[in-house]
């Protein structure tokens, strides 16, 4: 597939699972074959917010998974403090450098280490640009295994202006779709319920139009803050909508 008909393709995605399919595929045609992609909206200056509300997206193995982000080594990645201070392409040759003049952490060591036990040795990693203070958005671009970081430069010398595109229309489009983090995702009534919180209609009022007591009515609302785990309903529609997981379009 061309540039032309990919971005086409990856513009009318339909749902995360059709996008990230295509693009995994893409970016492994240029030698990237482990991706993880992750998106937080609720970023502080000491936290990055709670990792069940991260968009997170990835084609590694579940070893790699579980020791990577379950076992909470990414918060201590090299390149992803190197995302959160910058924006656009990085090459892991940074981390070589930085190796060299012995300015890695202790755990940022036990990071390259379990990466190199995982044959992650070498890539490029995308910082996107924020449109706010709370969020950011990063993609970790693995290359296949055996590959050196001279060979994925000189891939980047060659393509790197239309991969850095192309993860950037997957970004912009990822942050229009519906995306339900685990154990999370709203029931229909629920969703209804938030939906019409969310136009200003009291309970009463919300129980009239879905044809339900009142009291079924709250229970869905505090089913809904318990799965977005929030302790408001005004909460839950801001959270809900942010996932955009309110006023779905119903397939």
């Amino acid at each position: 597939m061309d540039l032309r008909a990919y971005l086409h393709y990856l513009s009318n995605s339909p749902t995360m699972e059709d996008l990230w399919s295509a693009h995994t595929d893409m970016m492994a045609s240029y030698g990237f074959d482990r991706l993880i992609y992750g998106f937080t909206r609720f970023r502080t200056q000491t936290s990055l917010g709670d990792p069940e509300d991260f968009i997170i997206l990835s084609n590694h193995s579940p070893e790699y998974l579980k020791g990577f982000l379950d076992g909470g080594l990414y918060f201590h990645a090299p390149m992803l403090h190197w995302a959160l201070e910058n924006e656009g392409a990085g090459s892991w040759r940074t981390l070589g450098e930085k190796f060299d003049k012995g300015n890695l952490t202790q755990q940022e060591l036990k990071v390259i280490e379990f990466n190199l036990t995982m044959k992650v040795t070498a890539g490029y990693t995308i910082s996107f640009k924020s449109v706010s203070a709370r969020s950011k958005g990063a993609i970790s671009l693995a290359a296949r295994a055996g590959m050196s970081q001279e060979e994925v430069d000189a891939i980047w010398a060659e393509h790197g202006r239309d991969i850095h595109l192309m993860n950037n229309v997957a970004h912009l489009k990822i942050l229009t779709l519906p995306y339900s983090p685990p154990n999370r995702a709203l029931t229909k009534r629920q969703r209804e319920a938030l939906e019409w919180v969310g136009d200003g209609k009291t309970t009463q009022d919300i129980a009239l139009l879905m044809g339900l007591t009142s009291a079924t009515v709250e229970k869905h609302l505090r089913l809904a803050r318990e799965s977005l785990s929030v302790e408001t309903t005004a909460q839950a529609v801001l959270k809900a909508a942010m996932h955009n997981q309110m006023f779905v379009l119903e397939a």
